[in-house]
């Protein structure tokens, strides 16, 4: 499976290939021939957002939703703060679900199950991540893509926050991957990330912690699902700290990639959504 850039005119974005180098089709337009013609109808989002103690957060994140998401999901991770009560007064309709274990994989696998839309966000609660580009993401599957995933090192992406050992960490463990998989992704660890709801039973995610984010990418390359990859501003956390610890979740993101590499075991290939 080959990778390739877009045309010229699209520089920023990386898609996913058929075997043979061409490009997967994109979903059809529907021309509107009569009066009374509707265009098809718009498929419905759901917005996942994992949180622990992120009270202060909670409100600069829940204002910048755009009205494009139709769900909003908290899932909490046993907070001794007022996040749930933040986020129930910042937005009444926020659905609050408890994680049925520890780690942030476990969060967003919580989530991910409670989601109804056609379409699944991801998304942190820290302010680290914009809201405002989730549109981005949807363009790319409502054009026939399955996956979309933020990248922080493609033109229009980047990152105010990375710090060296993070940097370099990323860029080994991205190598990794993109040799496993004769892929050219240019990001891996950033959990910034869209896909058609469908193609969860085809994700066959079990992480529990930040993993879940390496996890994911394997096992939709694995899969052979389309995937597109869309520049993403990375923020400083806007408060408190952050729960990742760079080099012992860097050691369970590379036992993650080495147990789930081609050949490791055996994967029921995807099913194709229509175009």
């Amino acid at each position: 499976m080959k990778i390739k850039h877009h045309p010229p005119e699209h520089p920023s974005f990386v898609t996913q290939t058929d075997g043979d180098g061409s490009a997967s089709p994109g979903r059809a337009a529907h021309p509107l021939r009569r009066a009374g013609d509707r265009p098809p109808p718009r498929a419905t989002v759901s917005l996942v957002v994992p949180a622990r103690n992120e009270a202060r957060n909670i409100p600069w994140v829940f204002e910048q939703i755009p009205d494009c998401v139709d769900e909003v999901i908290l899932v909490d991770g046993d907070s001794v703060d007022s996040t749930v009560h933040m986020a129930t007064r910042c937005l009444p309709t926020v659905r609050h679900v408890e994680q049925s274990g520890p780690g942030k994989g476990n969060a967003l696998r919580t989530g991910f199950l409670s989601a109804t839309g056609d379409y699944i966000v991801m998304i942190d609660a820290d302010g680290s991540m914009l809201p405002g580009e989730i549109p981005h993401y949807l363009h790319f599957l409502d054009n026939g893509f399955d996956f979309v995933k933020g990248s922080r090192f493609i033109a229009g992406g980047g990152s105010l926050d990375i710090t060296p050992i993070r940097r370099l960490g990323n860029l080994v463990l991205l190598a990794a991957v993109n040799h496993l998989y004769d892929a050219k992704l240019t990001d891996l660890c950033y959990g910034f990330c869209a896909f058609r709801r469908d193609f969860l039973d085809d994700l066959d995610l079990h992480s529990s912690g930040f993993e879940i984010e390496t996890e994911m990418i394997a096992h939709a390359l694995r899969s052979g699902l389309r995937i597109a990859e869309v520049p993403s501003l990375e923020l400083p956390r806007r408060s408190g700290h952050s729960n990742l610890h760079a080099i012992s979740d860097g050691r369970r993101v590379l036992r993650t990639l080495l147990s789930e590499r081609p050949g490791a075991r055996s994967a029921a290939p995807a099913r194709r959504s229509p175009a």
